[in-house]
């Protein structure tokens, strides 16, 4: 078996312990206790507890990320925002100013990242700049030599790779645009309602491997829940294969992740003069107070935690990737680029030093046919939410919900690409494995802000203390 999924079917399997066990508790006293009581202290029985994560990202991880992130390599992202939604036409476009996006002018964007923006090194820029001159593969420069030519093929075939869990944008086409990603940040916009619970509906209905006779808990799109249909649902959920409910579960806590960064980012009040952007409790309090969301609210804060091990454990296992001296964050500034090359190791290097990461030498398990079968559906399956994301009809939550699916599917490539990785040459192209700039900008992104919305928690927390 595949020593990489291998390891994701124990790594899945352990970490679903988070959410095991629902016995009755009497009702928390405080505000911070109906959203926290159940995310704290040892997660059932994984070695990894709450605080340990919180101490990790909140003090040694979290501000050097945000460092790397601000650098001009991560904080432009090239998206085509005008792509039709391929499920249906009824699409009702946000009209507030703040679901809007503002591209970048052609001069904003340093002349590195715009000569061949999804190659990863000079080498690479100056090579693919001739070679997309022609057309795509058949007309290769011939005078380029033999070596040159195979790794233009080589490249070319891990651009198009079966094995991507993500439907990219054609970066190429003339409705992509560069993103800077500081000036678009993340935060409410106004856009809710049936329109956003439609797509996440859909998400969670025909993408998470749910019969439709099995209702999901607090759906706003269904009507009659009640208790009955909560202990369904998580009866049918734990007769799922690990793989399966871990594929939920990594969906959830995506939805979790975001909707902190919304309740963190709030707009609070707005004059003429400007906006005042802020955390709002009682926003928070709706989507995750046990006691409002009936239980839900930690259940999703356990999963935003399980997908923040998932992804950071996905960072651990690509560092000898970026560890190769022909890798570069390039964007033109030499002695830029070496600096943030020397941050970004720094960081997977403090990633593979967290205490807690998972043995994965103990778990070998399952047919390898079946484990074959097992990948392509989530690839499949991701591949569609991928696409879903095109039907957002707010442009800056479609940015954001596309760089995040796109990131977290990195993540998945990476998890089931170990044996790939390990066996890559030290030096010259890596034919195996390969990861474009937009997977790179869009995986450090998203863990940033997964990353982010653990460190909110924390500022949740204190701020829920005193109320009642």
């Amino acid at each position: 078996m595949d020593r990489g999924w291998g390891f994701l079917i124990g790594l899945l399997g352990a970490v679903w312990l988070l959410s095991s066990g629902h016995g009755e508790q009497q009702p928390p006293e405080t505000a911070a206790q109906r959203c926290f009581c159940q995310v704290s202290g040892y997660l059932d029985d994984c070695t990894c507890d709450v605080e340990t994560i919180d101490r990790f990202n909140n003090y040694r991880l979290f501000p050097r990320l945000q460092k790397l992130l601000e650098s001009d390599y991560f904080r432009y992202y090239k998206v085509n925002l005008k792509r039709p939604c391929p499920f249906w036409n009824d699409i009702s476009q946000c009209g507030r100013r703040d679901c809007a996006v503002k591209p970048c002018q052609s001069d904003e964007v340093p002349d590195g990242i715009k000569s061949a923006s999804y190659k990863y090194s000079e080498e690479a820029n100056n090579l693919i700049e001739e070679c997309e001159q022609a057309e795509r593969l058949g007309a290769v420069d011939e005078s380029l030599s033999e070596e040159t030519q195979k790794a233009v093929l080589q490249w070319t075939k891990h651009d198009d790779s079966s094995d991507n869990f993500c439907e990219a944008d054609d970066i190429q086409s003339p409705d992509a645009e560069y993103v800077d990603l500081l000036l678009n940040p993340e935060r409410y916009t106004g856009y809710k309602g049936p329109d956003a619970w439609k797509i996440w509906n859909v998400i969670y209905e025909e993408n998470c491997f749910k019969p439709q006779t099995i209702k999901r808990p607090l759906n706003p799109l269904a009507s009659g829940q009640g208790k009955s249909e909560e202990n369904t649902f998580y009866s049918w959920l734990e007769g799922l294969c690990v793989e399966k409910r871990a594929f939920y579960r990594l969906i959830s806590g995506l939805h979790a992740s975001i909707n902190v960064h919304l309740s963190a980012r709030y707009l609070l009040q707005e004059t003429w003069l400007e906006k005042k952007w802020g955390h709002n409790i009682t926003e928070f309090q709706q989507r995750f107070d046990g006691i409002l969301t009936e239980g839900e609210g930690p259940r999703r804060l356990k999963n935003l935690y399980f997908l923040y091990l998932i992804e950071l454990r996905a960072l651990s296992k690509v560092l000898p990737f970026f560890e190769r001296p022909d890798f570069q964050l390039f964007t033109g500034n030499k002695i830029q680029d070496e600096e943030n090359k020397m941050l970004l190791l720094e960081i997977l290097h403090e990633i593979k030093s967290f205490p807690l990461h998972f043995d994965e030498n103990s778990f070998f398990a399952g047919d390898k046919k079946e484990a074959h079968k097992l990948k392509e559906d989530f690839r499949l399956h991701f591949r569609n939410i991928s696409r879903i994301m095109d039907c957002v009809g707010c442009f800056k939550c479609r940015l954001w919900g596309k760089l995040q699916t796109q990131g977290l599917g990195t993540a998945l490539k990476i998890l089931f690409s170990e044996k790939l990785i390990a066996n890559m040459p030290e030096s010259g192209p890596s034919y195996e494995f390969h990861l474009t700039r937009q997977e790179i900008v869009s995986l450090f992104n998203a863990f940033g802000r997964i990353s982010t919305s653990v460190k909110e928690l924390e500022n949740f927390r204190n701020l829920l203390q005193s109320i009642h």
